[in-house]
């Protein structure tokens, strides 16, 4: 992957950012908790909701000529509809990712209208409303390395993965199938950000590297003369919005949005145009707490 310096320094410095906000955001729950607690009535009293979106993340929240565009871009527009019906306006405010889940657990904004994904740390500040992609973590390879394909052919081989990420926490689950299959895991590389490991890993210091499945997807998508999707390393994952645990109304309010686009088959229709496959067998209700997110993740 060819970067110039400046360029790669970038996005090693956003992708720290992000790793490294999930820990503020976790520090943020004690600040939360005094807080006074968002609920429906409120956000009809004032005539709006606030959701906190980024827009450096593709597919979900990104720029393309000074233009906001993505997934998110395209279904704001259906959340205004949806809450129009119910008396009130959607404000949107687009933050750096830093921060972002921050200023959400603490009450500045309402809802974070990004692709997060659903961790047991975050789970400790925030509920999230049923999810809209899977998260599930897939391998990458080289498109011209065929000596990868099922578990046991990544036994041994060198792999990298984001530090400080869910990806890097749910590893042990690779390691767990490895030994079902009379082996063991390899090195492990850690990374700043994953431009740095698709470099390393189309230049061969690298055998495979760990994703999310839309982010592998995407990466294939625009890189499928370098890269090639390989299989699940790791029990079902999601990306879902997360609400204030003190705003169980909202919480309430988001369910029945992905309700209503989820039966009107407008999710599964965006699903499709920006991740590349729709997810039918999403779970549909909210995920509140570890132990429901490990039961639906399989991690049991």
């Amino acid at each position: 992957m060819t970067h110039s310096s400046k360029d790669s320094v970038t996005a090693k410095s956003r992708s720290l950012l992000r790793t490294l906000t999930l820990a503020g955001c976790v520090l943020s729950a004690a600040v939360a908790a005094s807080v006074q607690a968002t609920d429906l009535a409120e956000v009809k009293s004032r005539g709006y909701m606030t959701v906190a979106t980024e827009d450096d993340y593709a597919p979900f929240n990104f720029i393309v000529d000074g233009k906001p565009e993505g997934f998110h871009k395209e279904l704001l527009e259906d959340l205004k509809a949806y809450a129009k019906e119910q008396g009130f306006d959607v404000r949107q405010e687009i933050l750096p990712w830093t921060g972002l889940l921050a200023s959400v657990s603490s009450g500045q904004y309402d809802a974070a209208f990004t692709g997060a994904l659903v961790t047991d740390d975050r789970l400790r500040v925030f509920d999230f409303a049923p999810p809209f992609a899977s998260a599930q973590h897939f391998y990458t390879k080289r498109a011209d390395d065929d000596s990868l394909s099922g578990i046991a052919s990544l036994c041994g081989k060198t792999v990298g993965v984001q530090a400080g990420s869910a990806l890097l926490a749910r590893l042990p689950e690779l390691k767990k199938m490895m030994a079902a299959e009379n082996c063991e895991m390899g090195e492990v590389v850690e990374y700043q950000s994953y431009p740095e490991a698709y470099a390393d890993l189309a230049n061969g210091r690298l055998d495979y590297v760990v994703n999310a499945l839309i982010s592998v997807n995407d990466l294939v998508k625009t890189r499928g003369d370098t890269f090639a999707k390989g299989i699940a390393v790791s029990g079902d994952g999601f990306a879902a919005w997360p609400v204030s645990k003190q705003s169980p109304e909202l919480l309430e309010f988001f369910t029945g949005f992905m309700n209503h686009i989820r039966d009107n088959g407008r999710l599964a229709e965006l699903q499709t145009k920006w991740f590349g496959e729709a997810f039918p067998n999403l779970p549909k209700e909210p995920i509140t707490s570890v132990e429901q997110f490990h039961s639906l993740a399989g991690m049991d």
